[in-house]
C-alpha cells in the first residue's frame, strides 16, 4: 500500500530534535524557525514535557469521557489562570479544525441561526464547517459549500454591520493574527467595534487562536492585545507541543447540557498531561517574556536585510515580506542553509514560527543565512 499523495515533500528525514534544532538521518542539523506550523511551542523534546508524558503513559494513556479525569480539571484551572480567563469553561478536543467546528456548532445552537461571517484570506481548518469558513475554494468540496458563509475584508466594520443587520448571522469567526493567509490582522479599532456589534446583534464572536494563541503573540491570546473578550476562543497547535490536543474556551453566556458537544479522543489522560506540561513550562520559563524580547530583537536585526519590505504579525508569529515570490529562497534556506521557515498564501512571504524558547543567537544565524542566500540568488 502507498500513501495518498497529497503533500509535496522535501527530501529530508528528521530523526531527532532538541529545542530549536532538528537532526536528519544523515546527521545534518537544521534550525527550526517554523515549529511544524507553529505546533512546537516549548521546544522539541523539552525534558519536563517528555518526563510528564512518559510518566503518564506508565499509568493510563486513555479512557473515554464517561469517567472522572482529574487531569482535565487541572488543565482547565491552569489554562484559566495563565490566560486570565478563569470565568470561562473548557471543552477539549483533538485539533484546531475540530475546535473551530465545535465553536461554530455551539454558536448556532446558542442563537438558532446559521450564517457565518468570515474574512478574506482566512484559514480555519479542513472539516465541514471549518473549511467552509476558510477562504480557499480549492479545498472546499461541494458538500462543504452548503454552509452559508459571507466573506468580508478585514478592517471594514461598516460591511460587517451591514451583514449583521440582516438578522440571520449566527457567528463571526476571525483569527487573532492570520496564519496561512499571510500574517494580516485586525486593528484594535476594528476588533473593539466588532465585539460591540456582535453583542448588539446577538451574534457569537469566535476568536480562532489556534496558531496565534498560547503566548506566541507575546500575550496569551493575540486578541488580548486589543483589550476585548471573545465569546468562544479556539485552541490547538502549541497547546500540546506536538501531541494532538485542541479545545474551546467558552464564555459564561453559554449553558452546557449533556450531549451538546462530544469527542472520542479529546481530553485523554495523555493529551492532558501534554497540555499541563506546556502550561507549566510557559509559566516557569517565562516564555511570553522571551517572545517579546526576541520579537524586539528580530525587528532590529531584520533591518540589516534591505530586500525585506515589511515584517508582518507580532511576537513569534511573523511574516517577512519581499517584493518577489520567495519559493526559491525558502527552498535554498532549507536545503543550503539548513533553516526551516514556512510559506503562506502571500507568495512573497516567509513565515517565521519558531519555538517560543528561541534565543537571539538563532535570530543572528537566520539573518546571516538570509543575507547569504539572497546574495547567492542574485
Amino acid at each position: 500500500m502507498n500513501l495518498f499523495d497529497v503533500y509535496p515533500l522535501y527530501n529530508i528525514t528528521p530523526v531527532e530534535a532538541l529545542d530549536c534544532t532538528i537532526t536528519d538521518e544523515k546527521g545534518v542539523e537544521y534550525l527550526d524557525l517554523y515549529g511544524g506550523h507553529g505546533v512546537i511551542s516549548i521546544g522539541h523534546t523539552q525534558p519536563e514535557y517528555v518526563a510528564k508524558l512518559k510518566n503518564q503513559l506508565d499509568n493510563i494513556g486513555f479512557y473515554s469521557n464517561a469517567i472522572q479525569n482529574p487531569l482535565q480539571v487541572e488543565l482547565a484551572e491552569k489554562l484559566g489562570k495563565l490566560s486570565g480567563l478563569e470565568d470561562y469553561t473548557l471543552f477539549l478536543c483533538s485539533s484546531g479544525a475540530e475546535a473551530n467546528e465545535n465553536a461554530l456548532k455551539l454558536a448556532s445552537f446558542h442563537n438558532i441561526k446559521s450564517r457565518v461571517i468570515a474574512f478574506d484570506n482566512s484559514f480555519h481548518g479542513r472539516t465541514s464547517a471549518a473549511v467552509a469558513v476558510t477562504d480557499n475554494k480549492k479545498i472546499v468540496a461541494p458538500i462543504n459549500a452548503q454552509q452559508i458563509v459571507t466573506f468580508l475584508p478585514l478592517n471594514n466594520i461598516e460591511l460587517v454591520e451591514n451583514e449583521l443587520k440582516k438578522g440571520d448571522v449566527s457567528s463571526v469567526i476571525i483569527e487573532g493574527i492570520q496564519g496561512v493567509g499571510g500574517l494580516d490582522q485586525g486593528t484594535t479599532e476594528f476588533f473593539q467595534a466588532l465585539e460591540k456589534l456582535c453583542e448588539a446583534y446577538d451574534v457569537v464572536l469566535i476568536l480562532d487562536e489556534v496558531q496565534s494563541g498560547y503566548g506566541r503573540s507575546g500575550k496569551f491570546f493575540a486578541h488580548q492585545h486589543h483589550n476585548i473578550k471573545a465569546d468562544i476562543i479556539c485552541l490547538a497547535k502549541g497547546m500540546g507541543n506536538g501531541f494532538p490536543i485542541g479545545g474551546i474556551l467558552i464564555s459564561p453566556k453559554f449553558t452546557a447540557s449533556y450531549g451538546l458537544l462530544g469527542t472520542t479522543f479529546g481530553g485523554s489522560h495523555l493529551a492532558c498531561a501534554a497540555g499541563i506540561a506546556v502550561l507549566d513550562v510557559i509559566e516557569s520559563e517565562k516564555l511570553m517574556d522571551n517572545v517579546n524580547d526576541v520579537y524586539a530583537y528580530f525587528l532590529e536585526a531584520i533591518k540589516q536585510v534591505p530586500e525585506v519590505i515589511k515584517v508582518k504579525g507580532r511576537g513569534l508569529m511573523l511574516g517577512v515580506e519581499f517584493d518577489f515570490d520567495v519559493s526559491t529562497l525558502r527552498k535554498k534556506m532549507i536545503i543550503d542553509k539548513h533553516i526551516f521557515t514556512g510559506n503562506a498564501n502571500n507568495k512573497n512571504l516567509l513565515r517565521i514560527l519558531p519555538p517560543m524558547t528561541i534565543k537571539k543567537e538563532a535570530i543572528d544565524t537566520f539573518i546571516i543565512a538570509l543575507k547569504e542566500a539572497l546574495a547567492e540568488l542574485k
